[in-house]
């Protein structure tokens, strides 16, 4: 019965197996969602940052600042994949190296996504277990840290680019093309994304048990330590969304079918959730930034009235 069923499910999946036709209406779908996902996380991106910068106190905590910038790599990573499945539903005939600007500059925001969790989970378990010793060391290289993770970031990219750009023809790389091509699909790409995908992930994921087991050890009835530890469980839950559709997506790879395709929207749908929530997670769910945000709508209203 079992051997039944799968074949039934690949019959399925290789029937009418046009992969130029999949790419079209994944890219419709995933665009029309990308859309979506960009006006809600530059929605309450813009509301955030706003509060941030109107006081003088937030504008100096590292953690505003490593959470700003985090929302805007959620926010450009969403508007530039509206972009380029929009470019690949529409079949824009767009130039190749345009297509793989557009979706490099997207890796590299989604790796931002990455590395700036990476830096507030980092951020956090010094702020809680070493409070005296790292508040002014970490305030006075905040913006260092930025920047070397940024040029990290690019150069990286930048180098997979003029590598992979290196095996085509200044012919093929301005060739008019109606369905986007992705790039850094090599083996090197793929094992260096790798690399750049799980190093922030075990950070994070290193801070977190850390700053779980030192609420632990404090103690289990202190109301704000019960309130740290759900927290911290919440932020796990949240990087597991992005975590495991990537890595299925990335396991599966491209293939046709009704199957594939059903698959793959789930994943990505999964995936666009998170991205979707991570505003309001990181940032709203903020005790500090609630009451800010009612003074802030309060004087919004007053100002319009």
């Amino acid at each position: 019965c079992r051997s039944q069923v799968a074949l039934m499910i690949m019959n399925l999946s290789s029937e009418h197996c046009n992969i130029s036709d999949w790419l079209r209406l994944e890219a419709t779908v995933k665009a029309s969602v990308y859309v979506v996902t960009f006006s809600f996380a530059t929605f309450i991106t813009i509301i955030i940052i706003a509060i941030v910068s109107q006081n003088s106190k937030l504008r100096k905590e590292v953690r505003y600042i490593f959470l700003c910038h985090h929302l805007l790599c959620i926010s450009s990573y969403c508007g530039l994949g509206m972009v380029f499945q929009g470019m690949r539903a529409l079949m824009a005939n767009s130039p190749v190296l345009m297509c793989w600007l557009v979706f490099g500059a997207q890796i590299s925001f989604g790796e931002g996504i990455l590395f700036t969790l990476a830096l507030m989970a980092v951020n956090t378990y010094l702020v809680i277990c070493w409070p005296l010793k790292t508040l002014s060391f970490v305030d006075s290289v905040k913006y260092r840290i930025l920047a070397g993770t940024w040029i990290m970031i690019i150069l990286k990219n930048v180098c997979l680019f003029i590598i992979e750009g290196t095996n085509s023809t200044s012919v093929a790389v301005l060739k008019l093309e109606p369905l986007c091509p992705v790039i850094f699909n090599g083996t090197p790409a793929r094992t260096i994304g790798m690399i750049f995908f799980l190093l922030p992930l075990a950070i994070i994921l290193i801070s977190y048990s850390l700053i779980y087991q030192e609420g632990k050890r404090a103690g289990h009835f202190n109301r704000s330590n019960i309130k740290a530890r759900k927290t911290v469980l919440i932020h796990f839950l949240q990087i597991a969304l992005h975590v495991i559709p990537t890595l299925i997506f990335i396991g599966l790879g491209k293939m046709c079918g009704v199957f594939f395709f059903a698959l793959n929207l789930v994943l990505f749908g999964v995936f666009s959730f998170g991205q979707c929530f991570n505003p309001l997670i990181y940032g709203l769910r903020n005790t500090e930034l609630q009451s800010r945000l009612c003074h802030w709508i309060c004087c919004q209203l007053w100002y319009s009235s």
